[in-house]
């Protein structure tokens, strides 16, 4: 028996991996986060499968019925939205599995801030503008930050924030930005990202609050920085005629060129 603990994407049932529709398809119990991912992707459960929405469950709650699964030697899809490796709750389920000696497995999904991009149609990471992205949130009643991971600490270093789970604390992250980024620096506020009612707001960082819409509340993505612009960043090197291409492989088969088999330079 194991617990499969599946990133189900941002919304889109179509936003879900190959590897995590098969195993979805594989286990005879699939515990869901029903509040964020959407039915359509409990379709890939097998027939007469168990299936229990999480989002009025506790933590031990949760764990019972994997539990259960365990004792009648049940795998089970544990399916949360995005991807697993941030706000996922993956962490403390984990370690009680491990305490239990019960095994699990991680698949990856397509987090909310690469939805969230792909709809504005935007590389986050531009030259000469940023290339860096820091994915942070605010303190709200499920988790506090730790000293010295705030907004300003991030600000400062000119990085792309993708803000998460801070919609609520817009007046805060706006007057915690502006003295490092300018009021005159694109924000874009994605509500919904992949799913058929996702709306988007452009602005500034002077502009935004002005320009929110009352309908847009809880998962909502901030993001902020001169990338979203998409206007003045110079071209990569990766594909200019004279860049040295020695270390890049022809194919995703290859060997580095340049090296020889025991990975020193040739």
């Amino acid at each position: 028996m194991t617990v499969h603990f599946i990133g189900a994407g941002p919304g889109a049932p179509d936003l879900l991996t190959l590897r995590g529709r098969d195993l979805i398809a594989a286990c005879q119990v699939c515990l869901y986060a029903g509040s964020l991912v959407p039915r359509a992707v409990l379709g890939h459960c097998p027939e007469g499968a168990r299936i229990v929405n999480t989002a009025p469950l506790d933590l031990d709650a949760i764990m019972a019925e994997i539990g259960a699964a365990h004792e009648a030697g049940q795998d089970v899809a544990r399916l949360h939205s995005g991807d697993l490796s941030v706000w996922s709750a993956m962490g403390e389920q984990a370690r009680r599995l491990r305490a239990s000696g019960i095994p699990y497995t991680v698949t990856p999904g397509v987090p909310a801030f690469a939805a969230a991009a792909a709809s504005l149609g935007t590389e986050l990471t531009l030259p000469g503008l940023a290339q860096s992205v820091v994915l942070t949130r605010t303190p709200g009643r499920a988790s506090a930050m730790p000293e010295g991971e705030t907004l300003a600490a991030f600000a400062a270093t000119g990085a792309t924030l993708a803000i998460h789970l801070s919609i609520q604390n817009l007046a805060t992250v706006v007057a915690d930005l502006t003295p490092h980024y300018g009021g005159d620096c694109p924000v874009a506020i994605v509500w919904r990202a992949s799913w058929p009612d996702e709306r988007i707001v452009r602005a500034t960082l002077d502009t935004i609050e002005q320009a929110m819409d009352p309908g847009i509340s809880r998962t909502a993505l901030i993001l902020v920085g001169r990338a979203l612009a998409g206007e003045g960043f110079g071209e990569s090197r990766l594909y200019s005629a004279g860049y040295d291409r020695r270390y890049r492989p022809q194919t995703g088969d290859s060997r580095w060129a340049g090296w020889t088999d025991d990975g020193s330079p040739a």
